[in-house]
């Protein structure tokens, strides 16, 4: 009976270290067994990036076993849009498109920023990045800040790294990224 006692406080402290070890998101904690969307939900930063995955119906592919790197943009990011064109982009008529200024933010792969300051490094400063909707990043660092450029020149900054899902990682960044225009 101890021994069964010791054993589940055990495995708690050990869950709750895990937990305790990935970054809270806008204040709310990361699970590293849940995946993308179901963490996702919980950032009281990323409601708009949320609502944008479910319009283009990416919920099921985000939700799925990956392994995906996400660079999630923050509703400040998206508030760098202009409203007009943001509720244009969230209309039933718009899906392909906000699919795929979304899907140009997922890397199929599990990516932590030690593994693409690495790449960047191996590069020559200078790392490109294929994303899943067929975009080509720019990955750079900017003193101990990986940056990233997307096709247009926009430039975003990984403000908060290495947030670890069970299907993947997200980094957070602080502008959306858009496709070849």
């Amino acid at each position: 009976m101890i021994r069964s006692i010791l054993m589940g406080a055990a495995l708690a402290t050990s869950a709750t270290m895990a937990s305790a070890q990935n970054p809270m998101v806008g204040g709310a904690e990361m699970f590293p067994e849940k995946n993308i969307v179901e963490n996702a939900v919980n950032s009281p930063i990323h409601t708009t990036l949320v609502a944008a995955v479910k319009q283009a119906d990416l919920v099921d592919t985000l939700s799925g076993p990956g392994p995906f790197t996400v660079f999630a943009p923050t509703d400040d990011a998206f508030g760098m849009i202009k409203q007009d064109s943001l509720e244009a982009l969230m209309q039933p008529g718009a899906k392909g498109q906000l699919a795929q200024i979304l899907t140009c933010h997922v890397v199929a792969a599990d990516a932590m920023s030690s593994a693409i300051a690495g790449m960047i490094a191996d590069d020559d400063g200078n790392h490109p990045v294929e994303t899943v909707g067929g975009c080509t990043l720019q990955a750079q660092m900017d003193g101990d800040n990986i940056t990233l450029t997307d096709e247009n020149g926009r430039v975003a900054t990984v403000t908060q790294a290495d947030v670890k899902q069970s299907n993947g990682v997200i980094h957070v960044i602080d502008r959306v990224l858009l496709p070849k225009q």
